[in-house]
């Protein structure tokens, strides 16, 4: 699938790689079940939420052609123009998302490693997090919940009972995580398919309930629905906006599909089914006004109930399974970029590069999901609290692409202003309508992604600070080789591999070895990884080899943001380039810091202490870097922050 992925990614790019056409649509039927799953399971509640929050119910006429209108231009306006038209041009070597917006903008703006660009990769990487949480809370049990709409079901199953459901379903996908989705994944396009076809079915088979609702066609309706409602319809867009959630998805997973196989998608299948059932959904109400209460059930005839029904939840679930693959992912991005101390990260699939595992972040989901099913007992409420993360990553996106438009397409700063503000002011207009549901919910994504943007900047802070701190305590590694020329130390057989974040000053383990030990090796590789500002990094360049003398070589290894460290593998390319070690004959030496809070740390106590607690909880680096276990020597040293 990744090589597809990225046969279309180069066929967008130049006309005369063309992959087969085959290839070309399996890709686009694998981007309905990863891409548009969270879209397409928003008629479940959007349609109802929207119509509840209305004056009188949202039973008249005038409520559902205006919310009908709303939610057609929200998904014309903000996923078809803002993102397939235009965000999904601006690519970082065919991977998108926050944080690779975020690297490629620090990579194309003149003030490189921008603050304000850090600050917004950070933000939109924290509320990530939040709409990851809610996502499989509100899509699952939303689902759930049509079972006690079925027939001869309602007076046997209450509101508990769909929160246990519910609960077990998502305890069943958060355990099965560890086992990897490779065997399932491929039956998540053609199930999502299956369901968006269902959506235009219903849909379909309800818009001739009252043809009139294809009214709804022209943003008249929307407009005058809002102005009529007054404040109340600035509420209602918040509600609006559910059905546009999980639009960020088509350009987060553009670098699994790449982008034509994508909007192909879109525009084809999920963009006409989707209005198809919102237009179904709208006639319906109009004929019959008591619909308005659970319109998507209410289309479902009653001899398809069931089988429609275990689609919907196979959807939610498929839904789920996106998200929490997109917080893996998310995570692997973040640490390889310095947001995060290492986590381990275990691939489950030796041959899909996209298949990780993340112990910690399938935890905290989990957790997070179970805690909101507890509080907010149904999808209604949990709906409140949906929309403000995704809004807030959207914004971020919309301010990210300024400095695409400005320094990447070197567009006059008028056009890049313009660009920017045409889809900002949509954003703020939905942020706006989002905040006022802050106290019914829509605080808790808000205070997570506080938390995680606290645990961010608290790293890659307290990270920097011990670099600099490091630096200065130390001694440049040409100082070191001329002192060692003076006053040779015993030489011992054999190479040694120093691991160090700073290829310029003498490792901390090496400065140890030759106090403790009196020995240096007749082979000695300095050697730091870095990632760069791109997803992926060529086995060509992933290797530079600079000597400083006969006794030392300096190595660096370069990855992508995308890509997880392998260092015996990345050694095995110094071949090419002259440089010859048995690796099984190698001792890797590692400096493992003591960190102790000091008030001189120039960060507050508090935040040393966080700092040194997510040091203390790092993987251990020898796993995190796939180093042979038995060829490892720790050194310590204690130091301040």
């Amino acid at each position: 699938m990744a090589d597809q992925a990225v046969d279309a990614q180069k066929a967008s790019e130049d006309p005369s790689h063309s992959p087969h056409k085959e290839g070309f649509w399996a890709l686009a039927l694998g981007s309905i079940g990863v891409v548009f799953g969270d879209i397409g399971t928003s008629p479940l509640y959007a349609m109802r939420e929207a119509l509840g929050h209305s004056k009188g119910g949202g039973g008249g006429e005038e409520a559902v052609l205006g919310v009908v209108s709303l939610i057609t231009w929200a998904l014309i306006l903000i996923v078809t123009i803002k993102y397939v038209v235009f965000l999904m041009r601006a690519d970082n070597k065919g991977e998108g998302g926050t944080l690779a917006l975020m690297a490629l903008a620090q990579r194309v703006s003149p003030g490189g490693r921008s603050r304000i660009i850090f600050f917004l990769g950070v933000l939109g990487a924290a509320l990530f997090y939040g709409d990851g949480i809610i996502t499989p809370a509100v899509s699952v049990m939303s689902a759930v919940e049509g079972v006690k709409l079925a027939p001869g079901m309602g007076a046997h199953l209450d509101q508990g009972m769909v929160q246990a459901i519910s609960a077990g379903i998502l305890i069943g996908l958060f355990l099965v995580q560890s086992r990897g989705t490779a065997m399932v994944a491929k039956f998540f396009g053609p199930i999502t398919a299956l369901w968006f076809l269902t959506l235009a079915g219903l849909g379909l088979y309800h818009i001739a309930d009252d043809i009139s609702i294809l009214r709804a066609l022209s943003p008249h309706f929307g407009v005058v629905f809002l102005i009529d409602n007054g404040f109340l319809g600035f509420v209602i867009l918040g509600s609006v906006f559910l059905a546009v959630t999980g639009a960020e998805a088509l350009y987060a997973d553009m670098g699994h599909f790449g982008k034509k196989p994508i909007q192909a998608a879109w525009l084809i299948i999920c963009l006409p089914c989707l209005l198809l059932n919102y237009f179904g959904q709208g006639a319906l109400v109009l004929s019959d006004p008591s619909a308005r209460l659970n319109p998507f059930f209410r289309m479902i005839p009653e001899i398809a109930y069931w089988p429609v029904l275990g689609l919907a939840t196979a959807a939610a679930i498929i839904a789920s399974q996106a998200v929490i693959t997109g917080a893996f992912s998310m995570t692997q991005q973040a640490v390889s970029l310095g947001l995060f101390p290492r986590i381990d990260i275990r691939r489950t699939s030796e041959t899909q590069a996209g298949q990780i595992y993340v112990p910690q972040v399938n935890s905290f989901l989990l957790v997070g999901v179970l805690a909101l099913i507890v509080l907010f007992k149904n999808s209604s409420n949990l709906a409140s609290a949906y929309g403000i993360a995704v809004t807030g990553s959207m914004f971020v996106d919309t301010l990210l692409f300024f400095y695409i438009v400005r320094y990447m397409w070197k567009r006059p700063l008028w056009q890049a202003v313009a660009a920017s503000s045409m889809f900002g002011v949509l954003d703020v207009v939905f942020i706006t309508s989002n905040l006022l549901k802050f106290f019914h919910g829509a605080w808790l994504p808000l205070a997570m992604g506080g938390c995680l943007i606290v645990v961010m900047w608290t790293w890659n802070r307290g990270a920097q600070i011990l670099t600099e701190k490091t630096r200065r305590d130390s001694v440049s590694l040409t100082e070191l080789a001329d002192i060692l020329k003076a006053r040779a130390p015993h030489r011992a057989p054999g190479t040694a591999i120093f691991l160090t974040s700073d290829p310029d000053t003498a490792p901390v383990a090496l400065m140890h070895n030759l106090k403790h030990n009196k020995v240096l090796h007749e082979k000695n590789i300095i050697l730091s990884v870095t990632t760069a500002e791109t997803p992926r990094v060529s086995d060509e360049n992933r290797v530079r080899i600079e000597p400083v003398n006969d006794d030392f070589k300096k190595v660096i290894i370069g990855y992508g943001f995308m890509e997880s460290p392998n260092i015996p593998k990345a050694l095995g390319l110094c071949r090419k380039q002259g440089l010859k070690f048995d690796i099984m004959a190698t001792s890797f030496f590692l400096g493992r810091r003591s960190v102790v809070p000091s008030a001189q740390s120039g960060m507050p106590l508090w935040q040393d202490k966080l700092f040194i607690f997510l040091m203390k909880n790092a993987a251990n680096p020898t796993d995190f870097y796939k180093i042979p276990p038995g060829r490892v020597v720790e050194m310590g040293t204690q130091v301040t922050v």
